[in-house]
């Protein structure tokens, strides 16, 4: 199964959800209080929280999706298809890059920070604060993991 296909199974409900801001509208405005988060799709470790602000993650185009991540949370090495283009909003995400999550070669990136990584660059992130992440790209997106049994979908 293409992890498109599996990311889109997940992430039918939190997208269904958002579905406020359409990247066929003319524009669209999101205020803090118009965020509407719902449990993040699957293939990301639990715990995670999601909203779709614009577009939809699992069709091809542009799409801006929150992620809300709480402290302690980590995400193990992985890839995307895709450009990954990220803002911190709030907190502090310590980025890594690689194939193994060592995070002592990590970097802090404090709220206001921007990254962009390209396809298929192996990366790891971890949070010691929640942390509010926007990544704005084009997809659909997905996230293959470096070592499949870090995909917490393979426990389920």
């Amino acid at each position: 199964m293409k992890i498109a296909s599996v990311f889109a199974i997940g992430c039918i409900g939190f997208c269904a959800i958002a579905s406020f801001a359409s990247a066929e509208d003319a524009h669209t405005m999101v205020t803090p209080n118009d965020v509407k988060w719902a449990p993040a799709p699957k293939v990301l470790p639990a715990g995670a929280e999601a909203a779709v602000l614009f577009g939809d993650p699992t069709k091809e185009g542009l799409f801006a999706l929150r992620l809300k991540l709480p402290s302690g949370y980590a995400i193990p090495p992985h890839t995307h298809p895709a450009n990954e283009v990220i803002t911190v909003i709030s907190g502090t995400t310590h980025l890594g890059m690689g194939e193994t999550a060592d995070r002592s070669a990590t970097k802090a990136l404090p709220a206001g920070s921007f990254f962009a990584l390209p396809p298929g660059m192996a990366h790891f992130v971890y949070f010691d604060e929640e942390t509010v992440v926007q990544i704005t790209t084009n997809g659909p997106w997905g996230l293959k993991y470096v070592n499949p049994a870090d995909d917490p979908q393979k426990s389920q």
